[in-house]
């Protein structure tokens, strides 16, 4: 990487879009504070909704402009919702001298509550957002369980609603670079199917943002940002926008996709257990503006499909580490009932190699390994003893992906990448090594991968790329990632073999420690799959009081049943006591 690419890269990942200053000009911006409702920040723009100039708003009630019935309004969303939560829609209704109809939402933060309007067409808003949305679900969800078919309904229901001339879904992989997996589009756009963008097109900060906002608009990509006045809070700080859905995004940005040809766009985050998986990334060719309801419709889709994601990778994660339980339970037996669980654990390999994940498994002692399935030539050991002399902390598993990380710069890996490395005994050397394949793999990128912008001789100026043609690049020497779930049976299996590599006296105090080591796992689980659901359900902001009631209910039995596991997870019997 040059030294002027390192910078630009920098200077992306560290721009404070979050604090842009400005709004999109489709709509209007008033924060005030309670419990007077004085307004301390208007867009530039307000006096064409309100008929008062910013500096005659500044510093006045909010009940000057707007009715009362309104404001009342505004006020029970606000005391409905948690601050810093995301804007939610408090009302429809007629603003300002010209009585225009307004879409109202609303959101409260760092003491300030902000008002987002934005004038909607009469009879834009006829449809129930809440039935479009069932409609869409019950379309999408009565197909085969193939993944890669769901996605294609998602996106064809998408482009259906919205009308955008294509519809994307694009999944983040475990590198943050992404990846366009589902496409309907009108014919004569270029596809974008199957190829692969880098990490550097959507930074990490622009990551938390789609966290933040589920759904974000730019209806007119070549607008001209309206300043919010002023732009710095009573206390001198830049006023944060991360919650706005009218918030003026990055120039950057919007270079990126005038060069892609795109006027207008629209994006529906995919969040599974509290990270982003993916986008449904809209892009069309004209301006293009969608009314509030459609927003809101695809909104609740877009929180169907994140939990149908959500759903699907539990299913499978609960599914692998069921089996892995049954392997780590059957092995602790056998074991126990050895003479020596030490010597006896060099024969149980091929059992050992079922509780992670991985193609192969080997048992390192005294410079020397005892193997399993697929692992890498006795020649690399030296490679991977220095690895690990450098990885080890705490006596906790190791793991990389890329084979460059451990092998020699002239030795052979026999196709294996990936390394998992449990310490058994660091101190005499004895470890527990799992390993997987290398994943040669064809990549389509969008464009040269390591030609992300387009940098002026002196390095200070960046901007996006301006081609988008199919690059290819065949990629070695990286696995599968070991993924969160990989390391958890992992660690559970360390806490088994644990007991059998220590003083037979302390056996009793040992598995003791492993029934609370393996209680406190199982607790941990049914806590992370409560905050999942949590996450999932408190975004449901557009079900009518009976169903909310209804929900409240459905969430409380929920949580009493979890309450009851968790309670049970403590008391159960271990299949451990066969060590006893």
């Amino acid at each position: 990487m040059t030294p002027e690419l390192e910078r630009a890269l920098q200077s992306c990942a560290s721009e404070p879009i979050h604090l842009s200053g400005a709004i999109q000009p489709h709509g209007y911006l008033i924060s005030c504070r309670l419990p007077d409702w004085s307004i301390h920040h208007v867009s530039a723009n307000i006096e064409a909704l309100t008929g008062a100039a910013p500096e005659d708003m500044l510093r006045h009630s909010l009940r000057e402009f707007i009715t009362g019935d309104v404001i009342q309004t505004i006020a029970e969303t606000v005391g409905f919702a948690d601050p810093g939560a995301p804007a939610q829609r408090a009302a429809v209704a007629n603003i300002g001298p010209m009585a225009t109809l307004c879409e109202v939402s609303v959101h409260a933060i760092d003491g300030l509550v902000h008002i987002e309007i934005e004038p909607q067409q009469r009879g834009a808003g006829d449809r129930s957002p809440t039935v479009v949305a069932q409609a869409m679900i019950a379309r999408v969800a009565a197909g085969s369980e193939d993944e890669g078919a769901f996605r294609q309904r998602v996106v064809e229901q998408v482009r259906l609603l919205t009308g955008y001339d294509r519809v994307m879904v694009y999944r983040f992989r475990h590198d943050d670079s992404g990846e366009v997996v589902a496409e309907a589009r009108d014919e004569d756009m270029p596809s974008y199917l199957g190829l692969r963008y880098p990490a550097s097109d959507i930074p990490a900060q622009a990551r938390r943002l789609y966290l933040h906002n589920r759904i974000r608009v730019i209806p007119d990509a070549r607008y001209a940002p309206v300043p919010v006045l002023p732009d710095r809070s009573a206390g001198g700080q830049p006023l944060d926008l991360s919650q706005m859905s009218l918030r003026s995004v990055s120039p950057v940005h919007l270079e990126y996709l005038a060069n892609m040809g795109v006027a207008a766009s629209m994006s529906i985050s995919i969040v599974a257990g509290g990270r982003l998986w993916g986008l449904i990334a809209c892009h069309h060719r004209e301006v293009r503006h969608v009314p509030p309801g459609v927003r809101a419709a695809a909104d609740l889709f877009g929180l169907f499909v994140s939990m149908r994601v959500a759903a699907r990778e539990q299913q499978e994660a609960t599914r692998l580490e069921d089996e892995a339980r049954a392997v780590r339970d059957a092995l602790a037996l056998r074991l126990s009932r050895a003479a020596s669980g030490r010597a006896a654990l060099q024969d149980e390999l091929e059992l050992v190699r079922r509780t992670v994940p991985s193609d192969g498994v080997a048992l390192l002692r005294d410079g020397q390994w005892r193997t399993a399935g697929r692992t890498p030539p006795s020649a690399c050991i030296a490679g991977v003893q220095a690895w690990l002399a450098q990885a080890t902390g705490a006596g906790a598993p190791v793991a990389t992906a890329r084979a460059a990380d451990w092998s020699t710069q002239d030795g052979s890996t026999d196709g294996i990448a990936g390394v998992l490395a449990l310490p058994l005994d660091p101190v005499r050397g004895e470890w527990l090594l799992f390993f997987r394949c290398e994943e040669v793999e064809d990549v389509r990128w969008a464009g040269p991968p390591d030609e992300p912008f387009v940098i002026d001789k002196d390095g200070t100026r960046i901007g996006p790329r301006k081609s988008f043609a199919a690059w290819n690049e065949t990629v070695r020497g990286a696995s599968e990632p070991w993924n969160d779930a990989a390391l958890r049976m992992a660690a559970r299996l360390q806490l088994v073999l644990r007991d059998h590599f220590r003083d037979p006296g302390a056996t009793g105090r040992v598995v003791e420690e492993l029934r609370a080591r393996r209680g406190h796992l199982d607790v941990h689980e049914h806590r992370s799959r409560l905050q999942q659901m949590s996450e999932l359900l408190e975004s449901l902001v557009h079900v009518s009081p009976v169903e909310t009631v209804a929900l409240a209910e459905r969430i409380s039995q929920l949580e009493e049943d979890l309450q009851r596991l968790v309670m049970a997870s403590g008391h159960a019997r271990d299949p451990l006591a066969t060590a006893e």
